[in-house]
């Protein structure tokens, strides 16, 4: 797709000088007649060899000319827009207090935000959109390609109480799923991520999972936190200092597999830092699809189809005037 565009557009305003210098010139050769009154015109022969009509007709050449330099001027571009590869991609995120959990360093969440800010830097060309929950979800940013924007939203992902603590999957997934359902991409992703099993929403896993194979959209999902037990975060009722213990990691491996297999995704366990940055390079490796990109990638300077050839009447004018013309002008 491309198109036209003018850099300077304030400049095609001389182009109404064109009819006002036309008027002005034809005044001015009717003010510049002379009338002899002569008896008889008998012997007087009218002269109107090629030369009279070429400079009766030469001041169109400056005309046309200040028309071309207007235009020029005016930075005449066209658009070399092009398609890019591209999907629209929903992440969404646990952000209940077990992802504070201190078994990926410093903790599930600040590694998932490290690994998770690198994949939107990597997705020039995608869409992005993150949603967050817990005991409920919502939508921290819709689809965006304001990557530095999303980005910033990634660092600043927290539990913070403001949803309700819990892991509601399925109010994750179906909020995920509703930033999609009204894309116009060929290829709408998921990355559902979550540490725990699902305890809360009045949403199951698995009616969204449907929802979303029903709407074309492929959900990957990913479990974070190692095997066996992890140091969780908890603090001392009496002097308030915050104290790790080990807890057991329950992560519903078989709901999450489900998930995918339902939306022809695919299941991730991710047992540390490392494994969680694999998986994300995995992902990232997704076949992408044709979406137009509306932002133009270059811009083809066209002025000079129109000061060369303003130049040269302007050249062509001058060297008439000091030839053929030298006599009569």
């Amino acid at each position: 797709m491309g198109g036209f565009s003018f850099l300077h557009p304030y400049f095609l305003g001389l182009l109404l000088l064109i009819p006002l210098l036309a008027y002005w010139h034809s005044k001015k050769q009717l003010t510049q007649k002379a009338t002899l009154r002569v008896s008889s015109v008998s012997g007087i022969s009218k002269k109107n060899t090629w030369r009279t009509q070429l400079y009766k007709n030469m001041y169109w050449l400056p005309l046309v000319a200040l028309a071309l330099l207007s235009i020029a001027l005016a930075r005449p571009r066209s658009i070399d827009a092009q398609d890019v590869e591209g999907i629209d991609i929903v992440m969404a995120v646990d952000v209940s207090t077990s992802m504070m959990a201190a078994d990926l360093q410093p903790n599930r969440l600040e590694a998932l935000k490290k690994v998770a800010e690198k994949f939107v830097a990597e997705r020039e060309n995608d869409r992005i959109g993150l949603v967050v929950y817990a005991g409920e979800a919502f939508t921290r940013v819709p689809l965006t390609s304001d990557k530095k924007m999303l980005g910033e939203a990634i660092h600043a992902l927290n539990f913070d109480r403001i949803v309700d603590d819990g892991t509601a999957i399925g109010m994750g997934l179906t909020t995920a799923v509703n930033r999609l359902v009204k894309s116009t991409a060929k290829s709408k992703v998921i990355i559902l991520l979550t540490d725990g099993e699902n305890t809360t929403g009045f949403i199951e896993p698995e009616t969204a999972a449907e929802i979303a194979n029903e709407n074309g959209i492929k959900v990957y999902t990913i479990g974070i936190g190692t095997n066996g037990f992890a140091d969780y975060p908890t603090q001392n009722p009496i002097t308030g200092e915050i104290v790790y213990q080990k807890v057991p990691v329950n992560i519903d491996e078989d709901l999450l597999k489900v998930i995918a297999n339902k939306t022809n995704g695919k299941y991730f366990r991710a047992v540390n830092t490392e494994k969680l940055e694999s998986i994300y390079n995995e992902i990232n490796k997704l076949e992408k699809t044709k979406l137009e990109d509306f932002t133009p990638t270059s811009y083809i300077e066209q002025y000079r189809w129109f000061a060369i050839p303003a130049l040269l009447l302007l050249l062509l004018w001058f060297v008439l005037k000091k030839t053929v013309l030298k006599g009569i002008v």
